[in-house]
């Protein structure tokens, strides 16, 4: 009977010892999750870092234009409404006079030349301080026409005139705007920027990579002056009698490609006795051209200068008209346009 206690005893021992060894081993692992869940390990050779910040938004093209608008200064001939907050008899509707002042009922004239719209408020509030018409006013300026800000577009075009330029304008927007270009231009474009001697040239190309290299950003006061491309004429017995405009200049251009551009010679053509007139520091001067050996690429083609005049007679006509003849019906055909 001792030894069955004995050993229920030492059974309960060893009982108790595995419990006791088990319990901190199984408390470490219920802790090791709560631990892996509160701060993840990070991988190898990463650094934890917080989000990026995201992209600036793009600049809103309108907000761009009324920046635009704002940086301007007010100048002669400009249209400015005033308003006076609290005394609407002071307010006025006015241009800005020939030598840069503003008329203001009761103030009398305010320099604003050479001001933005913000300056030229503070100048009418200062001076309606120092007036006494009021001691503490509030003033608007809005202006509704930059007539001193605009860009003036000269030479062939189809409506020349001051275009204004509230906003970001380019070279094409502002030719388009001023009604394109007439059949007399040349191919390029003259900028002159206010106060500057110096011009740049821009050609009007219709090569995409051309046109966007050219297109380049205007600014207020700039001129732009589309010069007359150099002019020839083909007259007589060919498809489309007339003048033509070289917009790329008259470097390279001959006889064979202009009486091409022409529609070539009618069936009553008499191509042997084509002849050209020259202007010549002596006067016009007559030049046979071999244009029915140029045909049959048995004689070398005949460069051109501006103002020739090429006349193809009619097989049937006895003689040739004159220079003088010739001349006179030039104001009568048409410009046509050779790019």
């Amino acid at each position: 009977m001792r030894r069955i206690l004995n050993v229920l005893s030492h059974n309960l021992s060893v009982v108790v010892l595995s419990f006791a060894v088990t319990l901190p081993s199984s408390s470490a692992q219920n802790a090791a999750p709560s631990q892996d869940t509160q701060q993840p390990p990070a991988a190898d050779g990463q650094n934890t870092a917080p989000p990026p910040e995201p992209a600036a938004k793009p600049a809103n093209p309108q907000n761009a234009a009324q920046a635009n608008s704002a940086s301007l200064t007010l100048g002669p001939g400009d249209e400015v409404e005033v308003a006076v907050y609290g005394a609407p008899d002071l307010s006025t509707h006015a241009r800005v006079t020939s030598d840069g002042n503003l008329s203001l009922p009761l103030v009398g004239y305010v320099r604003v030349a050479g001001l933005t719209s913000s300056e030229a408020e503070a100048a009418i509030e200062n001076q309606l301080r120092q007036t006494n018409v009021l001691n503490d006013p509030h003033v608007s300026v809005f202006v509704r026409e930059f007539a001193s800000s605009g860009v003036t577009v000269v030479g062939e075009i189809g409506k020349p005139g001051s275009y204004s330029t509230l906003g970001p304008h380019r070279l094409f927007d502002v030719i388009q705007s001023a009604g394109g270009l007439t059949e007399k231009a040349a191919s390029r474009a003259v900028i002159t920027h206010r106060g500057s001697d110096t011009s740049s040239t821009f050609e009007l190309s219709k090569d995409p990579a051309q046109m966007a290299q050219s297109n380049v950003e205007v600014q207020p006061g700039d001129t732009i002056v589309v010069p007359i491309a150099p002019i020839v004429y083909v007259l007589g017995e060919v498809g489309k009698p007339g003048g033509y405009a070289l917009g790329s200049g008259i470097n390279g251009v001959t006889i064979l490609r202009v009486v091409a551009a022409a529609g070539g010679p009618t069936r009553d053509a008499s191509v042997g006795k084509t002849k050209m007139l020259r202007k010549t520091p002596n006067g016009l001067e007559q030049i046979p051209v071999p244009l029915k050996k140029i045909l049959s690429a048995k004689a070398p083609d005949v460069p051109l200068e501006a103002d020739d005049i090429i006349f193809i007679p009619n097989s049937k006509m006895k003689e040739i008209l004159n220079g003088g003849a010739l001349i006179t019906t030039l104001g009568a055909g048409a410009i046509y346009r050779i790019p």
